[in-house]
């Protein structure tokens, strides 16, 4: 396929901000891909393969700009001074494209095949000479592309490609190009287990149904972990699991896949990156302690005072996160413990169909604690007053809270899904308003008096799962000292687009519109509804949303992907809830 069939949909596609549409659009696209398949769901991704792999292009905005500027005889200020103007360098690339008087005598157009393969030039070149050698390759492809090829191109290897579609849209749109509606969940759980949108689209093209509908977890390859709803009181959880349920620590460290087969060890964090570099004490001691044929296992790592046994905040061991410097005094400073409360796989067979408590007692059977690696507590029970005191017991052990399990004939592992088989209990939540969010910043506000300069206050939504959009719920503008305040136009910059991303609900406008990317944690004061946000729109109330009133900013979450963010459906829970405290309250006064 010409790489200009592809360019021509993403230039419909950005003109749209219809989801349906969206979908129809790639379809079209993917219907006539033949055998450039794979590579163009991942180019849709703006990425050259699954997010697991590590493929990055180590193309800085610098060195686009250092490359524009040998191709077109044009200064590096002169460079500069189109990109402050189109604020894109994709746009800037165009541009600058048109105007280059000696382009190549390429006769015809580039091929999907040639701009992958040289896109993966770029990406793998490294050590000495490799900043020249990736320029090269850039002005290779520079000086043989149309310009709205090159505008493309350079978005991709920028990373800022921001077509308005998800993983769930393209899984959407394969579903309309190669099979039925009526596989979607079981297409959308395969890629759940198997996050590698070519891998699945190359299944689907060849009309291999059995294999999507027998995906499940496989050694060395990531999975979307299981996540867990809230509920504010623990009668709420006990009503909600139907009486008797599991219960155990909900600690405060990093979530952790850690893989084996054979002799090889790979741990994953839950936004699919490979982080095995950054934790060798976890790989060391897992082989010293443990001797599988394969396993996949879940759970948190968490980091400890060596000398009292304490356990120690997520930002200590957050520290060591993308670190490639240093590591080995990281390590000796910041040990880790990794409470283990899952395991998906055992030497070849899956166990992701097996209710919890069976998954469980393999567990304990399986794996020993030591020094390095523990079970996570917990207790069976429907006694309130002693599920209270094992909450109680978790806080005083340095927990977050505790997590109710689901213990049923139906309570298998469920990847991706955030289900009530597994509810979160906080100490937040003893708070009269449950008041915990992890929300995406889609706008900016600018500054005035004091903040003049910088923005005053950040545009916040959540994720409505069922539409695979971003609903507005607040206004963030505390919690920041000066030097945030004053650092954040540097952290937005890159993300800053022209319209309103396609994904994102919104009736308020933000002065900078931008792209659903950075996660921040808030808290606030209670859910209210609004007539201005779009959080559960006409659901709590017609012609009003919900929102947050007085957030305060708690921390960034590079941790996790916007699509982690707290869910419409999770605000609606804690809004109902807190609705029924305030009318027992007023029914007790």
């Amino acid at each position: 396929m010409e790489f200009s069939e592809v360019t021509s949909t993403f230039s419909e596609m950005e003109n749209t901000t219809k989801r349906l549409e969206l979908t129809r659009i790639l379809a079209n696209l993917l219907k006539k891909a033949n055998n450039d398949l794979k590579y163009i769901v991942y180019l849709v991704q703006g990425k050259l393969a699954p997010d697991f792999e590590g493929i990055e292009f180590g193309m800085s905005d610098k060195l686009i700009i250092k490359s524009l500027s040998s191709v077109s005889g044009l200064s590096d200020e002169e460079v500069n001074k189109i990109f402050y103007k189109t604020g894109d360098l994709g746009t800037t690339a165009m541009e600058i494209s048109k105007n280059i008087s000696q382009k190549s005598l390429f006769n015809e157009d580039l091929t999907v095949n040639y701009v992958y393969s040289k896109l993966m030039e770029i990406a793998k070149f490294s050590g000495h000479g490799s900043i020249k050698t990736k320029m090269d390759s850039y002005m290779d492809l520079l000086m043989n592309s149309k310009p709205d090829d090159i505008k493309y191109i350079t978005r991709i290897i920028t990373g800022k490609l921001r077509l308005g579609v998800a993983d769930s849209t393209i899984l959407d749109s394969l579903v309309s190009a190669f099979s039925d509606k009526k596989y979607a969940d079981i297409i959308e759980n395969a890629y759940n287990f198997h996050p590698d949108i070519g891998y699945i689209a190359e299944l689907l093209q060849s009309g291999n149904i059995d294999a999507i509908k027998n995906m499940g977890p496989e050694p060395l390859i990531p999975f979307k972990v299981m996540l867990a709803e809230r509920l504010k009181s623990l009668a709420d959880i006990k009503d909600k699991m139907g009486g008797r349920a599991a219960y155990e620590y909900k600690y405060d460290g990093l979530r952790t896949e850690l893989h084996q087969k054979g002799s090889e060890v790979k741990i994953f964090s839950r936004g699919l990156e490979e982080t095995t570099q950054n934790f060798p004490d976890i790989v060391k001691n897992f082989k010293d302690s443990f001797h599988f044929e394969s396993c996949i296992l879940d759970g948190e790592s968490v980091p400890y005072n060596p000398d009292t046994g304490e356990l120690m905040p997520f930002q200590i061991v957050s520290q060591r996160r993308g670190r490639k410097y240093d590591l080995t005094e990281k390590t000796s400073e910041i040990p880790i413990v990794m409470f283990i409360f899952d395991i998906l796989y055992l030497n070849g067979k899956s166990l992701i169909n097996l209710p919890y408590p069976e998954r469980r007692k393999i567990l304990e059977e399986n794996v020993k604690e030591n020094e390095y690696f523990k079970l996570a507590t917990r207790i069976e029970s429907d006694d309130e007053n002693e599920i209270m005191k094992f909450f109680e017991k978790s806080i005083e052990d340095g927990c977050e809270g505790i997590v109710s399990k689901n213990i049923s004939e139906d309570s298998v592992y469920r990847a991706g899904a955030r289900g009530w088989l597994w509810i979160k209990f906080k100490r937040d939540y003893q708070q009269e308003i449950s008041d915990s969010f992890d929300l995406v910043v889609v706008g900016a506000f600018n500054g005035h008096g004091r903040r003049k300069g910088t923005y005053g206050a950040l545009l916040l939504a959540c994720y409505n799962e069922k539409k695979d959009s971003f609903e507005t719920f607040t206004k963030l503008g505390s919690g920041f000292t000066d030097e945030m305040l004053s650092e954040l136009p540097g952290i937005f910059k890159s993300l800053i687009v022209d319209k309103k991303p396609a994904r994102l609900d919104s009736t308020m406008i933000p002065d900078y519109w931008i792209y659903p990317s950075k996660v921040v944690e808030v808290k606030g004061a209670e859910i209210t509804v609004s007539p201005v946000h779009t959080c559960a729109y006409n659901i709590i109330e017609k012609g009003s949303g919900l929102a947050l009133r007085f957030p305060r900013l708690i921390k960034f979450r590079d941790d996790k992907n916007p699509e982690d963010a707290t869910t419409t459906e999770e605000i609606i829970e804690m809004y109902k809830m807190q609705k029924k405290t305030i009318n027992t309250k007023e029914k007790e006064d």
